[in-house]
């Protein structure tokens, strides 16, 4: 039997069992070589296998055309990127611009449904003049007037970007204006002719963690390196970077010093180009100004106000160096957690979860003492809810609402108004056909775990059941439109549950559903809460006579959750889409950015620390003698977020242990994975193919079943 299961792992991955390097205690180190010829030529070997069994055929190809028309489809909500002033911009992606078009039209116009865009920036033709894989990142405009921006450029997707100056007004790039190479880099305008730079200015500019640690003030027309430095961070802090508010005709530049992944001191940048305190604890989170008033939520308590709670701090003070007092703003209940916030000209817009469906309050100061003054804004319950953005100069904001089976409505938000709709997108399938009911899993410690669960009207259970759970970094799992669910994999969900299987959404500890004690519940040596929680979950679907087999699905920190869940539970689950992960927590910590997240998971260096971490680290605890269910693992080369070497140790070594193991990683994309809808589409139909051929639907021959 174990010879059968070894011959059809090399079936599945096209080739014989790996070549093993005796470096160290890990065989498969030369795999974190990312574009090492051997590491590359390996990839391509197990690219081709896994796309020679789910990626051809009629059915295959039929699912991924379906899956880019949606996507490409040009009925598409016209996000605003950016309000700037009386204008709104917009990058629009589309069949025939893939990489999109940065655009801009009258707030009017917009604000009506019928925007009269221009172009700014084309990226795919100017990738192509350019010779440049060219992927957005972004723009950073100036206020009031919005004439200039710093537009940020990644190649190929990366997290690193260049920048470049650009004017609005002609639509090109200033000649002679601010430029910095490719870095991982932030910028913010100080003034028209200086702005804020973080980046690798050269030896030693870098945190260990692999982001800039000083923040330089830049003058128009001289060299960089004349710059002026504002502050510098510890070589161990995460990262040191600047940010700008804009509070009426009052600009506010701060830098943010990022200690460790929860820890930051932020600082207010004087007029002198010194960097001074702010009275805002470093576990805050800070988020705007509003008429004059620094606003953060609170992650910890602060005297007697609770961790949760939107506080503010009189600007006038911390620019004068005065004690200043903090005033609470907004106080969640405990079922209720804070998600959102962004300022207007002169109210606080807060989007709030209250478990997990949406709600938005619109908040304003009173006098000095008095409590804010508070609005509901009146949108569709039972709702996931996006803030976009929100206007400078007017008390406006936009956002958009959407539900598993209700396509998203983009919405212009007033105080004293209805919310007018501005644009809704026509259904992508009949909503009636299928249902959608939250339920609560009843965790190991006996903590209520909610999740969303969609079938098809008429199921008659148990059926094959994908659940979707990510479990960390104070991230909320919240319900949306079943055509973009789960994360980066498109219409994954609807193709899914329209052949008659179930989809779950899991809200486990770790995120941010609940607040901080979500979070914190399952931080560092707790992490194993979030395990916990995905088995309820998993557990709750099969006894209730929903789910025949589990597949589980995750990327990023949601790949160590289920490196963990198979190791752990290799009974309960059949099927395991793992995406970008997190595996050896041994070595993240060495591993690009992976430095930065040690408040999160704990330091492995430190012996204390990793005795809790060993105890779940996916690669470390993986073993010979447990048969997996078959994986699906993708990534990206380009990924400089979370290392690829990860996800290819992870394959290596299920094939090591003769268990079936399907592998793709894009070249291209970043930690996002798909560098355009093209790639997400392929990737949606490959993984339904996947999960067809594992847990029954496909008239395909399952893995197992070729040459046999």
């Amino acid at each position: 039997m174990r010879k059968l299961i070894l011959a059809v792992a090399a079936a599945v991955l096209g080739g014989a069992a790996l070549a093993q390097t005796a470096t160290s205690d890990d065989p498969y180190l030369w795999l974190e070589d990312i574009d090492g010829p051997r590491a590359v030529a390996q990839v391509k070997q197990w690219n081709a296998a896994t796309e020679a069994l789910v990626a051809t055929g009629p059915t295959f190809e039929q699912y991924r055309k379906r899956a880019l028309a949606i996507l490409d489809d040009e009925q598409q909500i016209a996000e605003p990127e950016d309000v700037l002033g009386n204008q709104v911009t917009n990058l629009w992606r589309d069949a025939k611009n893939p990489r999109g078009l940065w655009r801009i039209a009258s707030l009017e116009t917009y604000a009506a449904g019928k925007p009269q865009w221009r172009t700014l920036i084309d990226v795919d033709a100017l990738g192509k003049a350019e010779g440049k894989s060219w992927v957005w990142h972004g723009a950073n405009c100036l206020g009031p007037v919005y004439r200039r921006c710093l537009v940020s450029l990644s190649p190929g997707g990366t997290d690193a970007d260049v920048v470049r100056e650009f004017d609005i007004p002609s639509g090109k790039f200033v000649a002679g204006g601010f430029s910095l190479p490719d870095a991982k880099t932030n910028t913010s305008w100080a003034d028209a002719n200086h702005i804020l730079v973080a980046t690798d200015f050269g030896p030693g500019t870098l945190t260990s963690s692999g982001y800039a640690r000083i923040v330089k003030l830049w003058a128009r027309g001289t060299p960089l390196a004349s710059a002026k430095t504002v502050f510098t961070a510890a070589a161990e802090d995460v990262s040191s970077s600047p940010f700008t508010y804009v509070d009426g005709d009052q600009r506010w530049s701060f830098v943010n010093r990022s200690k460790s992944t929860w820890k930051n001191d932020v600082l207010l940048v004087t007029a002198q180009g010194t960097a001074v305190p702010t009275p805002v604890p470093d576990t805050a989170s800070v988020n705007d100004i509003v008429a004059g008033r620094l606003i953060a939520t609170l992650n910890e308590p602060l005297g007697n106000i609770p961790a949760g709670a939107l506080v503010a701090w009189p600007m006038a003070d911390i620019a004068a160096g005065r004690s200043a007092t903090p005033e609470v703003v907004m106080v969640p209940n405990e079922h209720q957690a804070i998600e959102e916030v962004a300022a207007s000209k002169g109210m606080l817009w807060v989007k709030a979860l209250d478990d997990v469906s949406g709600k938005m309050v619109v908040l304003w100061p009173r006098t000095a003492g008095a409590a804010w003054g508070s609005k509901a804004i009146p949108l569709p319950g039972n709702s996931t809810i996006h803030l976009l953005q929100t206007s400078d100069d007017r008390d406006l904001a936009f956002a958009t609402v959407e539900g598993m089976l209700t396509p998203p409505t983009l919405y212009a938000l007033t105080p004293n108004e209805s919310p007018a709709a501005v644009q809704s997108l026509p259904a992508r399938f009949d909503a009636g056909a299928y249902e959608v009911e939250q339920r609560f899993a009843t965790s190991k410690d006996g903590t209520r775990v909610p999740y969303f669960l969609v079938t098809k009207r008429g199921t008659a259970g148990p059926v094959p059941t994908l659940i979707h759970a990510y479990g960390g970094f104070r991230v909320a799992q919240t319900p949306g439109y079943l055509t973009g669910q789960p994360y980066r994999a498109g219409p994954l969900a609807l193709f899914w549950v329209e052949q008659g299987n179930a989809y779950v959404l899991a809200n486990i500890r770790g995120g941010g559903e609940y607040g901080p004690r979500w979070h914190d519940a399952a931080l560092r040596e707790k992490r194993q809460n979030s395990f916990d929680d995905l088995h309820a979950v998993a557990e709750d679907v099969k006894h209730t006579g929903v789910a025949s087999k589990v597949a589980i699905s995750g990327r990023s920190n949601g790949g160590v959750l289920l490196g963990a869940a198979l190791n752990q539970r290799p009974d309960l689950y059949s099927a395991a889409i793992i995406g970008s992960p997190l595996w050896d927590m041994k070595r993240y910590s060495h591993l690009l950015a992976g430095a930065s997240w040690i408040d999160e998971y704990g330091d492995p260096d430190k012996p204390e620390q990793w005795a809790y971490l060993s105890k779940y680290s996916p690669y470390q605890n993986m073993r010979k003698d447990v048969r997996y269910p078959p994986v699906f693992i993708y990534g990206s080369t380009k990924d400089d977020r979370v290392h690829p070497g990860h996800a290819r140790k992870a394959a290596a070594r299920f094939i090591e242990y003769g268990n079936r193991v399907y592998f793709h990683e894009y070249m291209e994309g970043g930690h996002s994975v798909g560098a355009d809808n093209a790639e997400d589409a392929k990737r949606s139909a490959m993984l339904l193919m996947y999960l067809d051929r594992e847990l029954g639907g496909a008239p395909a021959s399952r893995p197992g079943e070729r040459g046999r």
